[in-house]
């Protein structure tokens, strides 16, 4: 059975949904951007720090299910200037093994939500406890 979850470090998301949806196999995240993150505001416009910001807040994420970024099978990626995509993955491929990376899409989308560069949304595999 799911559960829906909000992270507690996180402000209430402003919208209907859940930070995270967690069932028997898989961890979703929903999208998430420097304007989501308390800390994140004063990286808006800088694609490197956005991303910085958002893979470390992932990643506390998924650690709080247990789980890691090596968990995680997709990937969707929103940026604003698809001019930024190198930009964009000179950070993210440091929070992957070489030759490991998720499953993934990456747009461009004009406008995203608190006016961030850069929006991630994730679908790992769950860790499940070992069977005894």
């Amino acid at each position: 059975m799911a559960t829906f979850t909000n992270d507690p470090t996180l402000p209430a998301p402003s919208f209907p949904g859940s930070h995270m949806v967690v069932d028997d196999h898989y961890v979703f995240i929903s999208g998430l951007t420097v304007d989501d993150l308390s800390n994140g505001h004063s990286a808006q416009g800088d694609v490197k720090e956005e991303t910085r910001l958002v893979m470390r807040a992932l990643s506390r994420m998924l650690e709080m299910e247990g789980g890691s970024l090596a968990d995680i099978v997709r990937v969707d990626i929103h940026l604003t200037d698809l001019h930024n995509i190198q930009e964009l993955d000179s950070v993210y491929a440091e929070y992957f093994e070489p030759g490991r990376y998720p499953a993934r899409t990456c747009t461009e989308s004009p406008t995203i939500c608190g006016g961030s560069s850069v929006e991630i949304t994730v679908m790992a595999k769950r860790q499940l406890p070992a069977t005894q």
